[in-house]
């Protein structure tokens, strides 16, 4: 299979710093992978490596089928990129900025400017100098250099950076058309999980610079955890009832959660034994574990 990205065995050193270690993507053509870990796992040092911006010590970089070597070798003209903070150039408009990265790209395109602008929301911004825009502006600009030339891979640090809540979710709506209408393949980091929650396909989880973990969306809702979370007037009373009834129930101030396969399959049997010793539920429903606990699970990183 040809893959839009494949790492083999990619390590990067500093002195006796491990930032990447032996590290081995897989990305398809037109998914949506999300690659994930703490700060210091070694997100942005792969990133920079399969853009050539950094050698690696160690290992090779492919990229859309070209071998990523020395003096910017590679097939940089479909690859679309934001890495770290968006570069601008202060003194010029949004426009501009736009304009000088069409005559670099040689772009046909004569609408391709006014296209991004559009497609970021940037209309009322177009004029307006780099220097002076917000961080969630200067964020969509960047966003707006990296699609100009319409690229047929988008790897992309910390796309959400600096957005509010509703920019949040325009730019997740906006890649997941580009993958799904245009096969665009997207390779983003994010520290926000739930985004990438909602939008990868794949996810790959890098802790210590290694690749822990690399799954589709499809197995990793099968693998996160399960449990029946119940709230009640009198939680003591009610974990007595419970435990009486065989079930290991564990709570916090407020709720008790049951991890029992047989609580999860039959709710109502835990709620017919809080009804019979006097302590109803009012709430009882059975949650999934989300993409931030199944992370810290595996990491370790939860207590």
């Amino acid at each position: 299979m040809n893959f839009a990205i494949e790492t083999n065995g990619l390590s990067k050193f500093y002195s006796q710093v491990r930032a990447v270690d032996s590290v081995n993507l897989r990305v398809k053509p037109g998914e949506i992978y999300g690659f994930i870990g703490l700060n210091g796992a070694g997100k942005t040092t792969t990133i920079r490596a399969l853009l050539g911006m950094i050698r690696p010590s160690a290992g090779s970089v492919q990229v859309l089928g070209q071998q990523v070597g020395p003096n910017g070798r590679g097939p940089w003209s479909r690859v679309g990129h934001l890495v770290e903070q968006p570069a601008a150039y202060p003194e010029l408009t949004v426009r501009e900025n736009l304009e000088i990265a069409h005559r670099l790209h040689h772009i046909p395109d004569k609408n391709a400017t006014a296209r991004v602008i559009e497609q970021l929301a940037l209309a009322a911004y177009a004029d307006r100098k780099a220097g002076i825009l917000s961080t969630g502006n200067l964020q969509r600009l960047g966003l707006a250099r990296a699609l100009l030339h319409e690229p047929e891979l988008l790897i992309l640090d910390e796309p959400a950076n600096g957005l509010d809540p509703a920019g949040v979710v325009e730019i997740r709506e906006l890649l997941a058309r580009l993958a799904h209408e245009k096969g665009v393949t997207v390779f983003m980091s994010s520290h926000i999980l739930t985004e990438v929650d909602r939008l990868a396909t794949r996810i790959g989880i890098i802790h210590k610079g290694r690749l822990i973990e690399e799954l589709d969306a499809e197995k990793l809702e099968a693998l996160r955890s399960h449990r029946l979370e119940i709230r009640t007037r009198d939680l003591q009373a009610a974990q007595r009832a419970l435990a009486k009834a065989g079930f290991a129930a564990k709570a916090n101030e407020s709720t008790i959660f049951l991890n029992d396969a047989r609580a999860i399959a039959t709710p109502e049997e835990a709620a017919t034994i809080l009804v019979n010793a006097g302590t109803p539920p009012f709430r009882l429903a059975v949650e999934q574990e989300d993409l931030e606990n199944y992370f810290l699970r595996l990491t370790g990183e939860k207590t």
